[in-house]
């Protein structure tokens, strides 16, 4: 079974996509901040979308697999847009709510009153227009390289 899977473009380029958009926001958060987070390797938002990168590469490697007459490309390339739909869109608004809600809670506590349950909620859960392009760009480049490795383009 995992044989098939390392042997499986349709499987190897998303996977790398989303692998790497995860490293490449663990560089930035080392050159820009001149920290180190593993949380950025599992966590969700900032630049790029590892969300678009994941479901680009998917969509590449499945029409270079596939082609585009099938059933197959269409369910990857609506499923990508989807994806990056939401990541932009419903993910970041959530996001920009729980900043909200964070300033409320930090003022209100300044007040002298406790709010209970958590701490903090999570502000970088979605994505900016410009980190979904970054990340498709990068899930484009790895499905073709991925495709090409495997002898598909």
């Amino acid at each position: 079974m995992i044989s098939a899977l390392v042997h499986n473009p349709v499987f190897i380029g998303p996977a790398i996509g989303w692998f790497c958009a995860q490293g490449i926001k663990i560089i930035l958060e080392l050159v820009l901040n001149r920290t180190f987070s593993i949380e950025r390797l599992f966590g969700s938002g900032g630049m790029p979308s590892s969300h678009s990168a994941t479901v680009t590469a998917l969509a590449v490697t499945t029409a270079a697999r596939y082609g585009f007459s099938g059933f197959e490309f269409p369910i990857a390339f609506f499923f990508a847009f989807i994806v990056m739909y939401d990541a932009r869109g419903v993910r970041r608004e959530t996001g920009e709510q729980a900043k909200a809600i964070n300033a409320m809670i930090k003022f209100i506590e300044s007040m002298g009153t406790d709010i209970p349950g958590p701490d903090e909620f999570k502000e970088l859960v979605g994505h900016t227009p410009l980190q979904v392009l970054a990340g498709a760009v990068l899930g484009i480049i790895v499905g073709l390289a991925v495709s090409a490795s495997f002898g598909l383009i």
